[in-house]
């Protein structure tokens, strides 16, 4: 008798361990929520080019070797007014679970060179540099962007031939995934649009042709994870062909960049799927 009541005991102790566990998750929070989240600072920081925004920092986990390597790319509609610093505390998680993280700043709208296409051409040119970063390495290698970095993430991916290496995985988070629809919206990000691509759909069309990931064929495994309370980026930028698409309900734009949310162990189990 005393062992049975030991072992319900247990049960009962686990499953409301396993029920604070998922109240814990959150849903829906802000930007502001995002960067109230601690963080620890980065192993290294590295120049991959002249200008002070062509940067690296780099996150290793606390056990090695890493369980493979993150590109991380973060948004903020493509404009200076958004830097790296929100995509700390995503870095520093990620990190925590075993990967090495390299993320990545980018002259943005606003930066001398930045816009389209110094900004791509800067994602291309961070990504590259990984050859120039010790304990890290390219195999098992995924390129992750959040928001407007989601879009950068998805178009390195569909033109890989421009890396020096190959990638596995490619995931937008909350990502924009097709730029011309975008600029058609009104809200915040949506009017940066043409800001970043140089002017309308209608006097470059050439340039927002050359900016849609799925013109060039999209990576193979291309996930984008999105929730379905976004504002910001609506649901039907995650609707892309040749692309696997994941819903976090409840989740709104930032919960991606959280380590505290619900989202974000979505994330976590994606990439447990391919590493």
């Amino acid at each position: 008798m005393i062992r049975l009541l030991s072992v319900a005991a247990l049960f009962i102790l686990l499953s409301a361990e396993l029920a604070l566990s998922a109240e814990t998750e959150l849903t829906n929070v802000s930007f502001s929520d995002v960067l109230a989240v601690p963080y620890r600072e980065a192993d290294l920081t590295h120049n991959y080019g002249e200008n002070q925004f062509q940067f690296g920092q780099l996150w290793l986990p606390a056990t090695t070797p890493a369980r493979a390597s993150l590109v991380l790319i973060h948004g903020g509609c493509w404009l200076n007014q958004f830097d790296i610093t929100y995509s700390h505390s995503l870095s520093s998680a990620l990190a925590d679970a075993g990967f090495a993280v390299w993320s990545l700043e980018y002259r943005r709208t606003g930066d001398e060179g930045g816009a389209w296409p110094g900004t791509f051409e800067d994602i291309i040119a961070g990504i590259n540099s990984l050859n120039d970063i010790e304990g890290i390495e390219s195999e098992n290698l995924a390129i992750l962007g959040h928001s407007a970095g989601g879009h950068l993430a998805l178009l390195a991916g569909a033109q890989s031939e421009l890396l020096d290496m190959e990638p596995d995985l490619i995931v937008g988070l909350a990502a924009i995934s097709d730029v011309v629809s975008y600029a058609a919206g009104s809200n915040t990000c949506q009017t940066a649009t043409p800001l970043f691509m140089g002017g309308d759909v209608s006097d470059r069309a050439q340039e927002y042709f050359d900016a849609n990931p799925s013109n060039h064929g999209l990576h193979e495994n291309t996930v984008l994870l999105q929730g379905d309370v976004d504002e910001i980026v609506p649901l039907s930028q995650a609707t892309l062909s040749g692309a696997r698409t994941i819903i976090s309900s409840g989740a709104n734009h930032f919960d991606w960049a959280h380590p505290g949310t619900l989202a974000y162990r979505h994330l976590l189990e994606l990439l447990d799927e391919h590493f």
